[in-house]
Formats: C-alpha cells, structure tokens, sequence
C-alpha cells in the first residue's frame, strides 16, 4: 500500500474507532460491519489494511505523540483524535507516504470527523513529531 486515498483513510478511522471502544474486539466482525457502508470492495479492503497495521502498532505510534501533547496524553484525547494521529504516523513511518502528505490526509479527516479543535490539534501534534523526530530519518527508522 503506498497511495492511501481519502477514502482508505475514511474506512481506516471507522475500524480504529471500532477496535478502539471495544474492550475485546473481534477484528474480523469489525471489517465486516465496513460492507454496509459507501466504499467499493477494494477501498474497504485497504482501509481495513490500514486500520489493522495501525491498531497493531498503537503503542509505538503513541510513544512518538506522548511528548508532543504532555496536557493531552493518548488515553486523555477524543477517540477520533488518537486514531487519526495514528493512522498518520503509520502511514509516515511504515507505508512510506510523505509526511506533507499524510499530516494534510489527517487534517482533512479531523476536519470531517472531529471536533472544531481537532485540526488544529492534529496538525500542530503531527508537525511536532515530524519536525522534531521523523524529517531525521527515512521512514520506519522510527516507530
């Protein structure tokens, strides 16, 4: 996966945010509950992708938000909040997308799905954690 759509970015969030307030999750029965919405097979299929290897890297990825948001530790943020800095930090570091690309992917989502202070707070966390830790290397050197 190396091009992720807005779209892939869309279904991914809608599986975090399941995985995320389920004390047990059934990762299957989650992708499965994406059949009902408005993506075509292939999209759902790449934003499931995505979804999984995020939720399987969460607690690196949060490690690099921890000291960019001390007020605000991951367990503190809004659910859509964490999962989107999740979903682009994974983009950035393991598939490769550039973090130009990515933090703007994950503004766009905040802008949609989040609260009126999310894309501030996501673009501000991001380009922190880009600026100060990830733009020293290539990608996946990091998480």
């Amino acid at each position: 996966m190396t091009d992720i759509s807005r779209d892939d970015r869309r279904c991914a969030l809608q599986v975090l945010y399941q995985l995320d307030l389920l004390d047990d999750p059934d990762v299957d029965s989650v992708i499965r509950s994406l059949e009902d919405g408005p993506f075509p097979a292939e999209v759902r299929a790449r934003g499931a992708e995505l979804a999984v290897q995020a939720w399987s890297g969460r607690e690196e990825l949060d490690r690099l938000v921890s000291p960019c948001s001390p007020d605000w530790p991951t367990h503190r943020q809004p659910v859509i909040d964490r999962n989107i800095l999740r979903i682009s930090l994974h983009e950035i570091t393991k598939v490769g997308t550039p973090g130009n690309r990515s933090i703007n992917g994950a503004v766009e989502l905040a802008k949609e799905y989040g609260t009126e202070k999310s894309p501030a707070f996501i673009n501000a966390v991001l380009d922190r954690i880009w600026k100060t830790t990830l733009e020293e290397g290539p990608p996946g050197d990091h998480a």
